[in-house]
């Protein structure tokens, strides 16, 4: 068993199952890519993480703190790049870790996927119901609380996280090309409203709150970039989409790569205006830091309007992780790492059902009865884990596949794959001791399904045992 966990899946057996008649169907293009991606990033971290990390971190230089998240991303985005087009299948880093590292790295890289993915889709739904119960309450309209809280929080179910959860689920059902319909009108609603704070937060900026630039030092600046990394979250999710691009190749690294650079710029412009709008301080306890600039300097209206696109900004972030967390379970199930059920797809959507069920149920249960507090956190820490799997698969396969065609190629090899690595590292020891012990515990559960089940059920194992 001991050099069998380390066995590499071949890239030919995964791209054999990309063939017609087998997979998930090709939908998908350059463009909804990058709508994806730009779906998954800009949410609560323009509309909520910026107020936070600048109050408790970084105050004005939360620029340099987006700017060393941002930099960090684009080292891991470009390795990203490279193995999604070589291999365009779904599972996304648990694929690529599993194809240059080995079976037990792949494994458990998806398995710490499963958890950052459900977490994420479980505090962003909550996040959602928070944004529709305020906006109920200006209406005035008012639900008992026994209805729109967990039971930890003073409620007894947090009725709106578990309804948007299931609309969503339920669009899933209808297909891939259906979904991203829906998350481009939701993606061009909330850029919109992006783009109308910059222009009216831009004639209020006062040069003076912007001193001290930096008064947490250097450190609050990484801090802050540590915790800004979760607004970055969401490029991956582009990557699970390979399976169902149409010329993955090509419109993979442009979707990749693109949905980055236009929400890093957007996100550095944002942040810039916030700080400059409002002295820094202001924004202490406050989730909604956008809007409140807004109301700050007058304009009501503007306030509102940011109200209802962080909303369709939210849904959007909604949509995409849950996809990308139903093509991770489909993934999993089909190398058989997880029971096969999971990779059954409908023959009318092309949707892997059971596994929508599943993270469906799964996610609901968790955003309906448990508040979510410290473990959201655990997404940070996932990402960063699955980037340095990918950005170390990109050194491996070019030494041991030297033969495999490359349609985009991270330039420079192996320096920034090797860059991606330390700024991953660096981002990680940046996080709470919580945060670490936590992961570790579930890598450990991980690890422990691994040997009593997915060893023995797996495709290869199954594979050497026929031969």
């Amino acid at each position: 068993m001991k050099s069998d966990v380390f066995r590499k899946m071949p890239v030919e057996k995964l791209l054999s199952h990309n063939q017609e008649g087998k997979g998930l169907k090709k939908v998908l293009g350059a463009f909804e890519l990058t709508m994806l991606g730009i779906g998954a990033i800009i949410g609560t971290g323009i509309f909520v993480l910026t107020g936070v990390a600048a109050a408790d971190y970084a105050g004005p230089a939360l620029i340099l703190s987006f700017i060393i998240s941002g930099i960090a991303c684009a080292f891991a985005a470009l390795c990203y790049a490279e193995l999604s087009a070589m291999i365009p299948i779904s599972g996304s880093a648990y694929t690529f870790g599993y194809v240059g590292l080995g079976e037990i790295w792949g494994w458990l890289i998806g398995w710490d996927l499963i958890l950052e993915y459900c977490v994420a889709v479980a505090a962003v739904s909550i996040g959602w119901s928070g944004y529709i119960v305020n906006i109920l309450n200006i209406l005035g309209i008012h639900l008992p609380k026994a209805l729109i809280a967990a039971p930890g929080s003073g409620g007894i179910i947090n009725l709106p996280a578990i309804l948007i959860l299931a609309l969503i689920a339920g669009l899933l059902l209808l297909g891939a090309k259906e979904s991203a319909k829906l998350n481009n009108i939701l993606v061009a609603v909330k850029i919109a409203v992006v783009l109308l704070f910059i222009i009216l937060g831009f004639k209020h900026v006062e040069p003076a709150n912007w001193h001290p630039f930096m008064p947490y030092g250097w450190s609050g600046v990484f801090s802050g970039a540590a915790i800004v990394f979760f607004a970055y979250i969401g490029f991956d999710a582009v990557a699970t989409a390979a399976e169902e691009v149409k010329n993955p190749q090509k419109d993979l690294p442009k979707g990749i790569i693109g949905s980055l650079l236009i929400c890093t710029v957007l996100y550095i412009v944002v942040s810039a205006i916030l700080t400059g709008m409002v002295p820094y301080l202001d924004f202490k306890d406050n989730a909604a830091p956008v809007a409140y600039a807004l109301s700050k300097v007058g304009i009501q209206w503007g306030s509102a309007l940011v109200s209802v696109g962080a909303v369709c900004g939210i849904t959007s972030v909604l949509l995409v992780m849950m996809y990308g967390s139903t093509r991770l379970f489909y993934a999993l199930s089909r190398d058989g790492l997880l029971p096969k059920v999971f990779s059954q797809v409908s023959q009318k959507s092309g949707a892997p059902t059971k596994s929508i069920a599943l993270v469906f149920i799964a996610t609901a249960l968790v955003a309906g009865f448990f508040p979510i507090g410290k473990v959201a956190e655990l997404t940070n820490m996932g990402t960063l884990a699955a980037f340095v799997i990918v950005s170390l698969s990109v050194i491996v396969l070019r030494k041991s596949r030297p033969d495999l065609q490359r349609p985009f190629k991270v330039p420079f090899v192996p320096v920034v794959p090797i860059l991606a690595v330390v700024f991953c590292l660096f981002l990680i020891l940046q996080l709470p001791t919580f945060t670490k012990m936590a992961f570790l515990v579930w890598i450990s559960i991980g690890f422990i399904v691994y040997v009593f089940y997915g060893y023995k059920h797996s495709s290869l194992n199954e594979e050497k045992i026929k031969s």
